[in-house]
């Protein structure tokens, strides 16, 4: 039985959830998530039980020193619940964790078991896969749903994919199959360039989720991030030519591909995300305040500093990770929003003409 003491009755609460693993190139997700628990000082409320999920094996627990004293972080997934503040306030559900090893049915019960105790109107999960998609252009975020009704409504694509699939799938089904309107968002990550972090693409990801649930989430510093992220990238293809030729394929193909869909439809949507921020002064970020959840104490990420990209990695090499268009159980990249744009913020682009690329 759920028992949420210390929360309270929550304002048009909005899940928002990603998972590392799989579904999760570039750790572009799960950053997102961190990144609105981070900016909105969310405090966890919830955790599940390492146990009943996880294979210790697999997803290892890290001991770490807290002022001499040894404690352990379990790999598992927590539940922490932030207000955004503004004229019309709105809670957000934050789940945060990493892909279960076993009893899926049994995690995804779990997670719409709080769902429903908290009033959560509509599920968000985020993921990003690897794709044919070059660094130097806006990054493809799609947004799927198995609801018609919903598609229609929020402008989403209905899901058509038929194959293996990982939670974030799953999660979304089960949503679906309860009654609970749910929504995935995308993001492609280059192939060439995996490796983690990616704050293009984690931008990109808050980019579309601001436009989805009408919120103006504070960037701190992933644009300054994006943008770092862009220029290494950039130095380190140009210093292999083989690298440095695929790239400009990749340009033509999506810039070739994008030509048809350059309307005022793109333009428009990012006016409507200017006209949502035009109010916040220089220096300033939208905030909120993090809901009280007692005196419960937590283990807190204490991951952080910034890292310069990778080498890329040559075309013919890849990644060790299932591409877009393989059986990964993911979707296409059919949106664009730019994450290294000189302000950060860019719209929602035109639509990726692959056919080959499964949906989530």
């Amino acid at each position: 039985m759920i028992e949420l003491e210390g929360v309270p009755e929550l304002i048009d609460p909005v899940m928002v959830a990603a998972f590392e693993g799989w579904n999760d190139a570039g750790d572009a997700a799960s950053t997102a998530v961190a990144h609105l628990d981070r900016e909105w000082k969310g405090e966890v409320f919830a955790a599940l039980d390492a146990e009943d999920y996880y294979d210790f094996q697999v997803n290892r627990p890290t001991l770490w020193l807290d002022d001499g004293v040894r404690k352990i972080t379990w790999p598992t997934t927590r539940l922490s619940v932030v207000r955004v503040g503004g004229d019309k306030p709105r809670d957000l559900v934050l789940v945060r964790g990493i892909e279960p090893s076993m009893r899926w049915r049994s995690f995804c019960n779990e997670i719409l078991g709080f769902a429903h105790e908290l009033g959560v109107e509509m599920v968000v999960v985020l993921g990003a896969l690897l794709g044919d998609t070059p660094h130097t252009r806006p990054v493809p975020v799609s947004g799927v749903t198995s609801d018609p009704d919903l598609a229609r409504t929020m402008d989403l694509e209905e899901t058509r994919y038929e194959g293996p699939t990982g939670i974030v799938g799953i999660l979304q089904e089960a949503c679906t199959h309860a009654g609970v309107p749910a929504v995935s968002l995308w993001a492609a990550v280059p192939h060439y360039v995996s490796q983690p972090p990616n704050p293009k693409a984690t931008l990109a990801l808050l980019n579309r989720l601001e436009d989805l649930i009408g919120l103006r989430i504070p960037l701190g510093e992933l644009p300054e991030d994006a943008r770092a992220w862009q220029v290494g990238v950039d130095q380190l293809a140009a210093e292999d030519s083989e690298v440095a030729e695929y790239v400009q394929t990749l340009e033509e193909a999506r810039d070739t591909a994008e030509l048809p869909e350059a309307s005022g439809e793109a333009i428009a949507r990012e006016f409507e995300r200017y006209l949502r921020r035009r109010d916040i002064g220089p220096g300033q970020t939208p905030g909120g305040h993090a809901t009280e959840s007692g005196d419960a104490s937590y283990l807190r990420d204490t991951s952080g500093g910034r890292a310069r990209p990778p080498k890329p990695v040559r075309p013919e090499t890849g990644s060790g990770t299932p591409p877009a268009g393989g059986p990964d159980g993911q979707p296409p990249a059919d949106r664009e929003d730019d994450g290294g744009s000189d302000d950060g913020r860019d719209g929602d682009g035109p639509e990726d003409s692959s056919e080959d690329s499964p949906e989530n």
